[in-house]
């Protein structure tokens, strides 16, 4: 208030020792409720005066207290709020701003309060005061005003108390904003304040949930710089939550600071490590802390060694997990069920269901009744087996032992409906109920999703419909299953439906929904719907995570909005998500699909610089990339490096670098390439197969091309018609036109239907040996089969028409192809003009001419000179003087091009 207004600094000055002696008496029960406040101290009149002394104040204050917070309640802030508080006879002392402070649940009238007394006090509030409005922030978890006031503070001098900065971040860790509590930690920092150790700790504690594990970092720092002493069990929150998220070097790394902080790791550290290190994959590791633990005189508890077995049976070393359970159950009098079940568990996963069983009966031996856990680990692994039969025969052996709970009867219900068998399913569930124990929400949820992978859609929406909310209410993973389900089905109306069904019951979709719902409406062509999700999805607060954006940004490739696409891929790393592999690939393949090949090394190079470790499909994608853009020796190099970082190249990889190498001509390369896919085993496909007899029949190589085709037919494989089209086209082009002629009838035979590109291969090489009364049958047949011929088809046709003397035919397939949205070239221009002038169609020839100029296409010397003799004949003398003179500038330009 001083630096705000320096005017009434001489009144603080004069009032201050009261002021503060009052804050200093108020601050010793910071943390005390606004009910007790009245019981410590009365501020009246600039003074301190304590209970005793005044007992009769209490009441008095309170009922102040009260007459305040019912002006502030009656309405929202303004002049009627003033006067009033203006004409009370409560006047704004510290205490009773405190009390009022600490009753007020509204954020903005408290704040609106304490600037009026402020003002009408024109006093400095009390750090007691500030710490009251800090506590109604809390309360109401709306911050817009922390920064100012904590910067207030700061220039008065204190700071919040301990307790005022612990509720600032419980209310928010209770609320889940643990970025908006980073940053309020982060605000009392930069205003040099000391947040409180319990405040750190209970962060870092929330943040290690949900694997925030930088953020956890950061905190653990700043308590360090603080001086706080750290403890091993928030080393080993640290450390858990590194080691889960594989990042092993940051986890080794804490382990070391706390070893050098003289720091002594105990059993539940060194758990921990055997736990997370394990199941990150790294066994010799986990091994590693086990022998540790006994090198430094700790005994491995059940804990220990059960997540140590836990591991080496994850990590399918079997023989290794048996001989350790073995040395725990040496000499051990009662034996550990939690080492047990998850020994059974590791046999199960290896399908030894035999020794599982041995294992149950050892333990009914050793006096310890197998519980419902070792029966359902049994029953999850038969499930996952596909041993439905044999599940059912354990489900009926364990009543002996234990009763079947929830999630036994779940597992049952999920392998029945993962195998379609619902009819066993309904019974389960029906027995489920006898047992009385009634269908929850992950009954529903996996029926559900069950139903919709099998897609029986109506019996899942009956279970839907069915549930009775009193007893169990559909979760957003029940909304989220039949939604995909219906959407993959087609049924994308009835999912948006549903969608708008769970808003009304209160449910908030998240980005899986609306993964869903972009996806299945873009698959379904409707773009403009696929757009409108994400931009509501936008609206209503959801963030997209990377699974949706990848999605996304998929989808409007496939839709061919290849700059949208582009713009996405922009928006990824906008929203501060690093791009992966999946993003990339979508982004390579899309580009190269489009006609972009050339962009696949620099995308390339942005993904090695990233650090993206390439998957199979990665490979694949950007292997293929180079290969369309020319650049069939880097593919070559990505094709070894893919083999020798454990990859196996697939049927895909093989494809594209065989047609890569066959499209410029290093046939033997490729070939070569063809024999090391067969000798790895891969089966090769017709895509391969086609690539090659493309390859050698366009330089020539029949032979080799017939060869590659038998072998394709021997291996049981049935040419497409595109193989076809590619020996035709070998054919042609090496002039065997009759034999393609009856390669044509073979390719019938086997049930393959042309294309327009088989009948235009067939009808350019019948013309070229001048047979255009043959070519025009196959024309007709083209016709009959309603296949659109293209433009070098009509060129090719119009062309041999005119030439064999075949005018009227030429000059209707001419006209037609103009009216079908055709655009003729140069040499269909010219051979037309050229057949009408042999036909004595002088004028119609000319006319033609005049349109070739028209549209800018080159007139030839030849059929100028054609064109002039048939304007003669027809004593078209004006017309001809035009061709006359056109002829004498095409003549002119070609003897200075010749000089030149």
């Amino acid at each position: 208030m001083v630096f705000r207004n320096p005017g009434i600094s001489l009144r603080f000055r004069t009032n201050r020792c009261y002021i503060f002696s009052a804050c200093k008496n108020l601050c010793s029960f910071s943390d005390t409720p606004s009910s007790e406040l009245y019981k410590k101290s009365v501020v009246f009149e600039g003074k301190v005066n304590s209970i005793q002394e005044h007992p009769s104040r209490i009441a008095g204050v309170k009922k102040e207290v009260d007459y305040v917070c019912g002006i502030l309640e009656s309405g929202p802030w303004g002049s009627a709020i003033e006067n009033a508080l203006s004409s009370s006879n409560a006047k704004p002392q510290p205490g009773l701003v405190i009390g009022v402070l600490r009753k007020l649940k509204n954020v903005n009238q408290a704040m609106n309060y304490f600037r009026w007394t402020e003002m009408k006090t024109e006093q400095a509030h009390c750090p007691e005061a500030y710490n009251s409005l800090l506590t109604v922030m809390a309360r109401n978890k709306k911050f817009d005003c922390l920064e100012q006031i904590l910067g207030e503070m700061s220039v008065a001098g204190f700071g919040p108390s301990n307790n005022t900065c612990i509720e600032l971040i419980v209310s928010c860790v209770k609320s889940q904003k643990l970025r908006e509590a980073f940053d309020i930690i982060q605000m009392m920092r930069k205003f040099k304040f000391r947040p409180a150790f319990s405040a750190y700790t209970t962060l870092i504690g929330a943040l290690s949930a949900v694997t925030e594990s930088d953020l956890m970092l950061t905190l653990f720092h700043q308590m360090q710089e603080q001086g706080y002493e750290v403890s091993v069990h928030l080393f080993t929150t640290l450390i858990r939550v590194f080691a889960k998220a594989g990042r092993v070097d940051a986890a080794l790394s804490l382990l070391d600071e706390m070893k050098s902080n003289s720091f002594e790791a105990d059993v539940v550290l060194y758990n921990v490590c055997i736990d997370c290190f394990g199941k990150v994959g790294k066994v010799d590791m986990a091994w590693k802390f086990f022998h540790e633990m006994n090198a430094h005189g700790l005994v491995p508890d059940d804990v220990t060694f059960t997540s140590m077995i836990g591991v080496l049976c994850k990590a399918n070393k079997l023989q290794e997990a048996v001989e350790l359970f073995e040395l725990m159950e040496r000499d051990r009098k009662v034996p550990c069920a939690y080492a047990y079940n998850t020994m059974i568990m590791g046999y199960g996963s290896a399908g030894k269901f035999d020794e599982a069983y041995s294992l149950l009966e050892r333990q009914k031996a050793k006096g310890s009744i197998p519980s419902v856990i070792s029966y359902n680990c049994i029953l999850t692994c038969l499930g996952k087996k596909g041993k439905v039969q044999e599940a059912l025969r354990v489900f009926e052996e364990m009543k002996k032992d234990a009763v079947p709970n929830l999630p036994t009867y779940n597992i049952l219900v999920d392998m029945l409906c993962k195998e379609g068998n619902l009819e066993d399913a309904w019974r389960i569930r029906d027995a489920m109920k006898e047992a009385g124990l009634y269908p929850n929400v992950i009954t529903i949820n996996i029926m559900i999703d069950r139903l919709c992978k099998a897609q029986n859609l109506d019996k899942a929406i009956s279970i839907f419909e069915g549930m009775d909310h009193k007893v169990c209410c559909p979760n957003e993973v029940t909304f989220c299953s039949l939604i995909d389900g219906l959407g993959k089905c087609g049924r994308v109306n009835d999912a948006y439906r549903l969608y708008e069904k769970m808003l009304d019951s209160g449910k908030i979709p998240n980005a899986v929904v609306y993964t869903s719902l972009v996806r299945n409406f873009f698959k379904c062509g409707r773009t403009e719907d696929g757009h409108k999700i994400y931009k509501e999805m936008l609206r209503r607060g959801c963030t997209p995570d990377l699974m949706l954006l990848n999605t996304y940004m998929d989808c409007v490739f496939k839709a061919r909005e290849i700059e949208k696409g582009r713009a996405l891929f922009e928006e990824i790393k906008a929203r501060g998500f690093v791009p992966d592999v999946q993003s990339y690939s979508v982004l390579i393949h899309s580009l190269v699909k489009a006609g972009f090949a050339h962009e696949t090394y620099q995308l390339f190079h942005a993904m090695e610089e990233q650090g993206c470790v390439l998957d199979t499909l990665a490979y694949n994608t950007v292997i293929d990339g180079f290969c369309k853009s020319g650049k069939v020796n880097k593919a070559y190099q990505l094709l070894e490096e893919m083999k020798t970082k454990g990859h196996q190249p697939t049927v895909v990889t093989y494809g594209s670098v065989v047609d890569g190498l066959a499209k410029i001509d290093r046939l033997d390369e490729a070939y070569m390439l063809f024999e090391e896919a067969k000798a790895q085993g891969v089966e090769l496909n017709v895509v391969i197969y086609s690539s090659l007899i493309d390859g050698f029949g366009k330089v020539g190589r029949i032979d080799e091309a017939y060869l590659i085709f038998e072998e394709l037919m021997q291996k049981g494989l049935t040419p497409n018609v595109c193989t076809w089209n590619c020996l035709l086209d070998a054919l042609v082009k090496a002039e065997e036109v009759d034999e393609a002629i009856v390669c044509f009838k073979s390719m019938r035979e086997l049930n393959c239907v042309p294309n327009h590109i088989t009948y235009s291969i067939l009808i350019n090489g019948l013309c070229r040996i001048r047979k255009f009364n043959k070519a025009f049958v196959f024309w007709q047949e083209m016709e009959k089969q309603q296949l659109k011929p293209n433009n070098i088809t009509y060129t090719i046709m119009i062309s041999g028409l005119a030439k064999a003397g075949n005018v009227v035919e030429a000059y209707g397939l001419f006209q037609r192809f103009k009216a079908n949205g055709g655009i003729p070239d140069s040499v269909c221009y010219n051979a037309i003009i050229e057949g009408l002038s042999n036909a004595n169609r002088a004028m119609d020839a000319y006319k033609l001419f005049e349109e070739t100029r028209r549209k800018g296409r080159g007139i030839h010397t030849k059929t100028c000179v054609v064109l002039l003799d048939a304007l003669h004949k027809a004593e078209c003398l004006e017309q001809a003087a035009i061709v006359g003179a056109v002829l004498k500038e095409t003549a002119k330009s070609q003897h200075a091009s010749k000089y030149w």
